[in-house]
């Protein structure tokens, strides 16, 4: 698929946590963007979070520098001085304002960033742009994740072809807000920052803020969208008509990344789909649909093709939303197992239908016309192995 006009990207090794992989990588556009960015609400914040969260006030950048195998959390002052120590190496590398350079981090925390050993590679970093590809940053910028996860979509705008690619990493510490996570997006398109902020916080609110693992938010999750305007198309306003086709092709993008990353849960086994139907309201049938997600007990049977349904009705039943008992329907890919709150019988076909990769379960409360989607993934004893021996 190819990538946007005017993006050149770049990676190296540094062997920040471990030899044998490129682990520093760059993307940068030729001519200054338009930029949006959402970033973690956990209290404790990265070092490259807090740094970015300032510099994307301005709606302006051209380049990100992103490491894996260090987060630059919990590392104070030194680690306030490395990001922005990156940032101002990446800047002179490549004769920009230091402004204009934006930094994340992903991996361990709590351990000082090597900022010496990344400082030395920021040289080859920047000429080594335009010689690697968007699959070499995707790849780069992994952590635990057993896969690249990319996402392209293409679309016209003013008799314009406009290309949207992004890519992003994760498979633990995956839980809103956002969903450990590090999200780029780049487009071609011509676009305005109160337009491109508006629909960036949208597709990020319908997808990488509708994804859970393990229920433990992070550090350092922060996702950015660059717009470069090399299509050449009219800037897209809020009340362009192109509007909304835009949006809604950068939340096909958002959306296609946060399954993946639930998809690659760490241990997971299987993809869980959550459609929770006719709530009340958004907001109830979203916190019940991510009790029954977080829920240990629920992701365990699944991982033993267990339609234990019993376990979804008491989810419910503690999520604390309005609830009638006595109409609640549950389907689990696609076999009804709970008709108006009672058994169907049909656990062991059920059971059948659980022996695959991926699980549709549908929760339909009748008290309202309201839905959400939340993705999730079943648990295994693999996860427990991955994160126990994550530092050694």
């Amino acid at each position: 698929m190819k990538t946007p006009q005017g993006f050149i990207y770049s990676a190296v090794e540094v062997a920040i946590k471990k030899p044998g992989r490129k682990d520093l990588a760059l993307i940068c556009s030729k001519t200054e963007c338009t930029m949006a960015g959402m970033f973690t609400l956990n209290k404790v914040k990265a070092a490259p979070v807090l740094l970015d969260m300032q510099k994307i006030k301005s709606g302006k950048g051209n380049a990100v520098i992103v490491n894996s195998g260090n987060a630059n959390a919990c590392t104070g002052a030194r680690g306030m001085n490395d990001a922005a120590a990156m940032s101002k190496a990446v800047a002179s590398a490549l004769g920009l304002k230091d402004s204009m350079v934006y930094v994340c981090s992903t991996g361990v925390i709590g351990t000082p960033m090597p900022i010496e050993k990344i400082k030395a590679k920021i040289p080859e970093l920047a000429s080594a742009a335009n010689r690697h590809s968007f699959m070499d940053v995707a790849t780069a910028i992994m952590t635990t994740d057993t896969f690249t996860k990319t996402s392209h979509r293409q679309i016209t705008v003013d008799g314009k072809k406009i290309t949207i690619s992004g890519m992003c990493k994760g498979a633990g510490m995956i839980s809103p807000n956002m969903a450990t996570m590090l999200c780029f997006i780049i487009t071609d398109a011509a676009i305005q920052k109160n337009a491109l902020t508006a629909a960036f916080k949208n597709a990020i609110r319908r997808s990488f803020n509708r994804i859970t693992i393990d229920g433990d938010m992070s550090t350092n999750d922060t996702a950015l969208v660059m717009a470069n305007g090399e299509a050449g198309n009219d800037p897209i306003a809020l009340k362009s008509p192109d509007y909304p086709k835009f949006e809604a092709a950068l939340s096909n993008v958002a959306y296609e990344l946060s399954r993946m990353i639930a998809k690659d849960g760490e241990g997971a086994t299987k993809l869980i789909e959550i459609h929770l139907k006719n709530a009340k309201n958004e907001k109830e049938a979203e916190k019940a649909a991510f009790v029954i997600a977080n829920s240990m007990l629920v992701k365990t049977a699944f991982y033993g093709n267990d339609a234990n349904w019993g376990r979804i009705m008491a989810a419910l039943g503690r999520s604390g939303i309005a609830l009638k008992e006595d109409a609640v329907d549950i389907f689990i890919n696609g076999v009804k197992v709970v008709s108006k709150g009672l058994t169907n019988g049909k656990d062991g076909e059920a059971n059948k239908k659980l022996r695959t990769d991926e699980v549709k379960l549908v929760v339909d409360l009748k008290l309202g016309k309201n839905s959400v989607k939340v993705l999730t993934c079943d648990f295994s004893e693999d996860y427990v192995k991955i994160n126990a021996e994550y530092r050694t």
